[in-house]
């Protein structure tokens, strides 16, 4: 029988294992999607710093800096497409199970291999997994900063130092609910102390005798965040106004997140200010990190202080998501990830083998929900995680476009005119057209010069009399929300696309 050598027995093949697992599950057709309204906005950004060579920061509307770079150089390095869109997230979301292993040192290695194999399975870990948004980027530094904080508080140790402001500061790279995560991490310490006059902790707390960090790694680690923050939030030093950018976003998400901006969820709610959105979206996909948040509660009773005190920490972020009226479904990411370390917790707690086949069994329907949802039902309406997806279809008109492009370069000097008021992504799948104008719903009093319209078929027969005869027209829609839009292509266009060979499928996610 063949013996491997030693020291490759001693790797962590647990560990290696599921981050294949993960991986294999995120990279997989990758580009079967078409690319989201987020990852269009995304995705265009990266094309400005290529065009500037800085980000300038916009509080208002989009998230930090950190994702944006990310995606620049993976399309610096791979090309404009959906593969070198979506890279970062991926790796972002790979990278989050050994983050999860970390937490060995308080729940036990075989508790965080369930754990870690429920987040490599997760639909909505793969469904946001694969999409270029900051949210895997935001759980990957929200763990980081957690299990931090934990260590030096427990441990005193200068790895718990350095992840706790490292992890900060990288959630503040990213999103704006890092308030919320460090506020409710901070009230859930004080809740802590209080619930442990009723109901104290066992076995008491034994923090370690001494402190494994200096005042010199305090020094070296926030002078790290701090140029990291200044590099970014300044748009590496050429945007110095972005450095206003993280006490901005908090007063912009502060109306947006109160607002709700077409994004709550009305439909869930039992009371005011009762909301039951994020555990239907676990009831429905996330049945072990539902099994987590219900083992959670055990640790109201006495119980060890690390678990105690993350399961508070969870069940207050959870809190403050149901209380703000602005929910969309990818948040579940940043919400649930504590519970999965419960739900390794649940199984490991019984020694009886049933507990360990009743995980199995869960594992792989989550698994098996994770592949209908990523790969068959992407597209559906009706799926909660499925939000503002843009449909394939919208290739019947861009794929001729980049057909042609890609056949003969002086194509992509084509006009347009897009008249939509919502047009992401297409800035982005059409940035190699520079003659493109976009203009948010509105029809301008002078028609622009251009071989293509695109306009709402609702709002196209007004248009059709100011171009006359002779445009083709191709109606095609763009998503859910969004009514259908038509193409009114000119003779000479519309030519050339009848050319183009039939037998050749369009290139799906190429700009």
């Amino acid at each position: 029988m063949l013996r491997l050598p030693e020291n490759i027995r001693r790797w962590p093949w647990d560990l290696i294992l599921i981050m294949a697992l993960a991986a294999v599950l995120r990279l997989f057709l990758l580009d079967l999607r078409g690319p989201h309204f987020d990852e269009g906005v995304n995705g265009w950004f990266a094309d400005q710093m290529r065009e500037t060579g800085t980000f300038r920061y916009t509080p208002d509307n989009f998230h930090g800096p950190w994702h944006f770079y990310t995606v620049f150089l993976s399309q610096e390095l791979l090309g404009r497409n959906l593969w070198a869109l979506r890279l970062p997230a991926v790796l972002a979301s790979v990278l989050a199970v050994p983050v999860i292993f970390l937490f060995a040192r308080w729940f036990g290695r075989p508790a965080m291999r369930w754990a870690a194999l429920a987040f490599a399975v997760s639909p909505a870990g793969l469904f946001y997994g694969r999409y270029s948004i900051h949210e895997s980027w935001f759980v990957l530094f929200t763990m980081l900063f957690t299990w931090g904080a934990l260590a030096l508080w427990q441990e005193r140790d200068r790895a718990g130092l350095w992840a706790a402001v490292l992890g900060l500061a990288g959630m503040i790279l990213n999103k704006e609910t890092y308030i919320v995560h460090a506020g409710s991490l901070a009230l859930a310490a004080g809740v802590y102390a209080l619930w442990g006059r009723v109901s104290p902790v066992a076995p008491p707390v034994r923090r370690a005798a001494r402190r494994g960090w200096t005042k010199r790694d305090i020094d070296y680690s926030i002078a790290a965040a701090v140029f990291l923050l200044v590099f970014f939030y300044s748009g590496n030093f050429l945007h110095p106004p972005g450095l206003l950018g993280p006490f901005e976003a908090l007063f912009a998400w502060t109306k947006t997140g109160a607002a709700g901006n077409g994004h709550e969820k009305e439909a869930y709610d039992l009371l005011p200010f009762v909301n039951y959105y994020w555990i239907a979206l676990l009831a429905r996909y996330e049945w072990p990190a539902l099994i987590g948040l219900l083992w959670s509660v055990r640790y109201a009773w006495p119980g060890p202080a690390v678990p105690r005190l993350l399961a508070i920490f969870g069940g207050g972020v959870l809190l403050a998501y149901s209380l703000v009226p602005y929910k969309t479904p990818w948040c579940i990411a940043s919400i649930m990830w504590p519970w999965f370390i419960f739900f390794g917790a649940a199984v490991t707690a019984s020694r009886r083998h049933w507990a360990a086949v009743v995980a199995a069994i869960l594992l792989a329907a989550s698994l098996a929900e994770a592949v209908r949802l990523n790969f068959f039902r992407f597209e559906a309406d009706n799926e909660p995680y499925v939000y503002v997806q843009t449909y394939r279809a919208m290739e019947k008109f861009t794929g001729p476009l980049l057909e042609l492009a890609a056949a003969d370069p002086r194509r992509a000097q084509t006009a347009g005119a897009v008249y939509l008021e919502s047009y992401y992504p297409l800035p982005w799948v059409l940035g190699g057209f520079p003659n493109i104008g976009y203009y948010s719903g509105k029809v301008p009093d002078e028609l622009p010069a251009a071989q293509f319209h695109v306009i709402e078929a609702e709002k196209a027969d007004a248009l059709r009399v100011r171009l006359g005869s002779g445009y083709e027209e191709l109606r095609f829609p763009v998503r859910s929300g969004v009514d259908d839009c038509i193409v009114f292509l000119a003779p000479e266009l519309a030519g050339a696309i009848e050319a183009l060979p039939r037998q050749r499928p369009p290139r799906r996610g190429e700009p």
